[in-house]
């Protein structure tokens, strides 16, 4: 939990243009490769959070509408605050048959509040990069009487421990920093962290967990678009990004066909406010 904690202060400490700006390098990669949430998952959510037609939703960096489109087809009324120019101009394009859904290029840091006005505040892989202090107390305030607060997640994409283990020498030659694989209990773990962060925050009670497991096949192009969009490579050296992205096509043309399967677990807490 000390090692998590760590790490979202690592990401919600970042200078806010900083953080506005981090992922333009791989915003169009972002929006192709970046998986969506499974239906069951909105389904049980949108149950849990008794949205309906009538509801009213916050949405805190919606990206490029990863998660918005399959809210915004309940027909309920969004307001999605995106601080990333490029994100904010792919959301707009994505979410432009849903009139109901309404985009602001803004932070939710610097987002003007309204109190007592929204039924649920849905922050979908975003709410790490906001700093404990201002998330949970703005968006309860932001959430009527009884409101939700919902948080999705979908973890990284994994092939097998098998094809990693292949996959690891070319990491240890070029980027031994990004060589690791977390197990399905460690990320269990992270995500139980994660929505007892909701609770210890004292604005919200009565948290309501799940998670999906969903398997997808990557061609060589798809997943190495997919690591593009994950901070550690956004971080990287050009000049070793290219070496291990060559090492990881070589290795991935010739040992596994040109593609890989992999894994994720994708998961919600949903809490109200008190």
């Amino acid at each position: 939990m000390e090692d998590l904690k760590q790490a979202i202060i690592s990401y919600s400490s970042k200078d806010l243009e900083q953080r506005k700006n981090w992922y333009s390098p791989a915003a169009e990669a972002y929006n192709k490769a970046r998986p969506r949430y499974p239906e069951d998952l909105i389904h049980q959510v949108v149950e849990i959070a008794q949205l309906s037609t009538n509801s009213k939703i916050l949405e805190v960096g919606c990206g490029p509408a990863t998660a918005t489109i399959a809210f915004a087809q309940l027909g309920c009324s969004m307001v999605c605050l995106e601080p990333n120019p490029d994100f904010f101009r792919l959301a707009q394009q994505n979410c432009q048959p849903y009139p109901n859904v309404e985009i602001e290029n803004t932070s939710f840091e610097e987002w003007a509040l309204q109190t007592s006005k929204f039924d649920a505040v849905l922050a979908a892989s975003s709410f790490h990069w906001i700093s404990q202090e201002v998330g949970y107390p703005k968006a309860a305030s932001t959430l009527q009487q009884g409101g939700y607060l919902i948080l999705l997640w979908n973890k990284e994409l994994q092939p097998c421990y098998q094809v990693y283990q292949r996959l690891s020498q070319i990491y240890q030659l070029y980027a031994p920093s990004l060589d690791r694989y977390e197990d399905i209990e460690t990320q269990e773990e992270i995500l139980r962290g994660l929505g007892n962060m909701a609770i210890d925050s004292g604005q919200f009670k009565d948290l309501i967990s799940g998670r999906f497991a969903s398997e997808v096949t990557y061609n060589v192009d798809e997943y190495l678009m997919l690591l593009n969009t994950y901070s550690p490579y956004l971080k990287l050296a050009p000049h070793t990004k290219e070496a291990l992205f060559a090492g990881l096509r070589h290795s991935i043309e010739d040992d596994f066909g040109g593609s890989l399967h992999l894994s994720y677990i994708s998961a919600f807490h949903v809490a109200k406010k008190v």
